[in-house]
């Protein structure tokens, strides 16, 4: 086509020309036309939608700090009066400037009252930058605590079962400084000294919402005014700024374009070791797969290519040993509280009728690692043990009450559970 300017490709277009994908019939996943379906999650059923905070949301946090958190009132005639707080639209500000103060549908004087209005809004790029607004590469991830696939359950901790995690991405948001006008009228300067007080105090504090959206908030500065003409209210009125440091995330398509909008984590499935006496199991003509080695008897392992190696009967013995047993006797001693409410002093546990078994030539002694134990439920960190130790035919569980975080020693009522390399004393 004549005069047709030609567009050079940038140096992502060319990169990408240049790569040559392993499976022809699959093409190169990174070309803008074949997209990557494992990005492309589906947000039904899902409650949670897709990030985004506009101006209008900041507005509304400052209209929710001044009206429930705030909560401005005054003392007229011996009662309470909650001072209301209103938006100055241009209408109602415009009347402000022309008249000095706010007037009802029927023309009365409304005071007290407060209205804000914002001024201005200034980008802030010293905090964070999405590089260009038409193709972000900056994005923010948050986690989503609980849900269907990632519910909690006492079972799921028994069994060391890690669930699959939701997460939600979106783009960094762009951080801005905005600026509001306030004013706020009463009849008495006692009334506005009270308001004035209680805005004061809230400044430098995160203005908003708890459960929505909050922002820092600064207020520098106030003056006042005292108005009393002849044939006429009298009123008192202070003004001053409010300066909020916000962010936006609008609902713009660009947003959406280069960012995954949610993923989960991936999903393991972890396989114990485990062997058994009947050798006609083990040589089976399905041979038991684990960690690409096929067994085919306690001694000898052969890989995938076909090279045969030999492992020690007893350190095989010793890997698969996974016994579950449950303390018969507990006890604890008690010496002082801490600050944080945990108590000093230790909890034993016995283990009636088994021993720690002994580590074989050519496995290194991992200590307390050997071993997970539980109270009451509720997994006990490897720090908190000091000692795991034989005592006849039995093992002598000993735990740091304070590093346990204990709130009180263990007693006769407390379960303790243990798995690990046990045996049979």
């Amino acid at each position: 086509m004549a005069g047709r300017v030609p567009i050079p490709k940038t140096q992502k277009q060319i990169l990408v020309d240049k790569q040559v994908p392993f499976d022809i019939n699959m093409g190169n996943p990174n070309k803008a036309n074949q997209p990557n379906r494992g990005t492309q999650t589906s947000f039904r059923g899902d409650p949670t939608k897709p990030f985004s905070v506009g101006i209008e949301d900041i507005d509304q946090a400052i209209m929710y700090y001044f009206q429930n958190v705030i909560r401005p009132f005054v003392i007229q005639n011996e009662e309470r009066i909650e001072v209301p707080v209103i938006y100055g639209s241009p209408e109602k500000w415009k009347s402000y400037q022309k008249d000095g103060y706010y007037r009802d549908v029927n023309g009365a004087i409304m005071a007290p009252l407060i209205m804000f209005k914002r001024d201005s809004i200034e980008k802030n790029r010293t905090v964070a930058n999405k590089l260009d607004a038409n193709n972000p590469h900056n994005i923010s991830i948050t986690q989503k605590r609980y849900s269907p696939a990632n519910a909690y359950s006492n079972f799921a901790v028994l069994t060391n079962r890690i669930p699959t995690e939701t997460y939600y991405a979106s783009v960094v948001p762009d951080y801005l400084t905005l600026e509001y006008s306030c004013v706020v009228f009463t009849y008495y300067v006692a009334q506005l000294n009270k308001i004035v007080e209680a805005i004061e105090y809230a400044s430098d504090s995160y203005w908003g919402n708890p459960e929505s959206y909050q922002f820092q908030t600064r207020i520098d500065s106030f003056n006042t005014v005292t108005e009393l003409q002849n044939d006429a209210e009298r009123l008192v009125r202070s003004t001053f700024n409010i300066k909020v440091h916000g962010y936006i995330v609008p609902e713009v398509l660009q947003k959406d374009l280069n960012s995954i909008k949610k993923f989960s984590s991936k999903s393991k499935i972890i396989i114990n070791l485990e062997t058994t006496s009947n050798d006609d199991m083990v040589k089976t003509n399905a041979p038991i797969i684990t960690n690409n080695v096929r067994f085919l008897d306690q001694v000898s392992l052969v890989s995938f290519d076909g090279t045969t190696s030999t492992i020690d009967v007893a350190i095989f013995n010793y890997l698969a040993l996974n016994t579950v047993v449950k303390a018969n006797t507990v006890t604890g001693s008690y010496t002082s509280t801490y600050p944080d409410g945990t108590v000093n002093g230790t909890s034993v546990a016995t283990i009636n009728n088994f021993n720690t078994s002994s580590v074989p030539v050519g496995i290194t002694d991992t200590g307390v690692m050997k071993f997970n134990f539980y109270t009451n439920g509720l997994y006990l960190e490897p720090q908190s043990i000091i000692s795991v130790v034989n005592s006849g035919s039995n093992v002598i569980l000993t735990v740091d009450n304070h590093l346990a975080n204990f709130s009180s020693p263990l007693d006769s009522g407390d379960e303790v559970i243990g798995n690990g390399k046990f045996i049979v004393a």
